[in-house]
C-alpha cells in the first residue's frame, strides 16, 4: 500500500563536534509504506530518527512532513502533527495503570491537536480499543510492573499509537524477544499498518525486517548506501560487507 510522499528528507546532516554522524541523507517515505531501516551499530540509525522526530536538530538539510517544513520544530510539536516513535527501552508511567498510561497521550493529542474534549465514556472506550489492538485489554487495570517483556513492548506501541500518528518509527521493538514473541510484535505492526499508519521499523532481527518491510533503507557510517526492494537490497555487495558480514 503506497500513496503520496508523507516524509521528505533532503541532504540531512548531523555532526557531534568533529564527528560526522549523518552526511547528506535523502529519504522519502510514502503514505502507507512499511520501511525497514537497518545498518550496523554506529551507522546513524538512531541519530537519523532523533533528527526526524525533533529530539536532535540537524545542522544541514531539510525535513518536510505531509508537505510542511518541520526544521526547527521541537519533538512534541512534531508529535502533534502526526509523527511518533516508540522506544527500545519502554518507559511507561509505572505508578499508573495501563489504562491511564494510554489516557495521558490521548488527552495530550486529542485536546491539543483537535481542540476536542473526550467525555469520560469516550475516553474509556478509546483506551480499551488501543489496548485491545495490542492484546492488553484484559490487563487495563494492572500496573506496568506486572507485565512481561513482550507485553511492555506492546504497551509502548499502544502509547505511541495513542498520539494518533500518521507515521510511526518503531525502534527495536523486538530486541531480546523470543521468536514467538517477535511474531506477536510483527502481528501488531501489520495490524497498525492496515489501519493506515505508515511504519518505519528500526531493527536488527533480519528475519523480522524482511517479513515486514516492503522497502529497506540501509545506513553505513552515516551514509545511505541502499534503498529499495528488500531482496535486492540485501544482495547489494556494500550491504553484505557492512551489515551482513558476507
Amino acid at each position: 500500500m503506497t500513496g503520496p510522499a508523507l516524509l521528505e528528507v533532503r541532504g540531512l546532516g548531523k555532526r557531534f563536534g568533529g564527528f560526522v554522524a549523518l552526511d547528506g541523507i535523502d529519504l522519502t517515505i510514502n503514505a502507507g509504506d512499511r520501511v525497514g531501516l537497518i545498518g550496523p551499530n554506529g551507522s546513524g540509525k538512531s541519530t537519523l530518527v532523533n533528527c526526524l522526530c525533533g529530539t536532535l536538530r540537524n545542522e544541514t538539510g531539510t525535513v518536510s512532513f505531509d508537505g510542511r517544513p518541520v526544521n526547527g520544530l521541537i519533538a512534541h510539536h512534531r508529535t502533534r502533527l502526526g509523527l511518533a516513535r516508540s522506544f527500545q527501552l519502554p518507559k511507561p508511567f509505572r505508578t499508573l495503570t495501563l489504562n491511564d498510561n494510554i489516557r495521558v497521550p490521548l488527552v495530550y493529542t486529542v485536546n491539543a491537536r483537535h481542540g476536542q474534549h473526550l467525555s469520560e465514556a469516550q475516553m474509556a472506550v478509546r483506551c480499551r480499543e488501543l489496548l485491545d489492538d495490542v492484546g492488553l485489554a484484559d490487563k487495563a487495570t494492572r500496573l506496568p510492573g506486572d507485565l512481561t517483556q513482550v507485553e511492555m513492548r506492546k504497551l509502548e506501541l499502544a502509547r505511541a499509537v495513542a498520539t494518533q500518528p500518521r507515521l510511526l518509527f518503531a525502534d527495536e521493538a523486538m530486541a531480546g524477544l523470543s521468536p514467538s514473541e517477535v511474531e506477536e510484535i510483527l502481528a501488531v505492526l501489520f495490524r497498525l499498518n492496515e489501519q493506515g499508519i505508515t511504519i518505519v521499523l528500526i531493527e536488527h532481527i533480519m528475519r523480522a525486517v524482511m517479513n515486514f518491510s516492503t522497502r529497506l533503507v540501509v545506513l553505513v557510517a552515516g551514509h545511505k548506501v541502499a534503498d529499495g526492494d528488500p531482496q535486492e537490497t540485501i544482495r547489494n555487495p556494500e550491504v553484505e560487507r557492512a551489515y551482513l558480514g558476507e
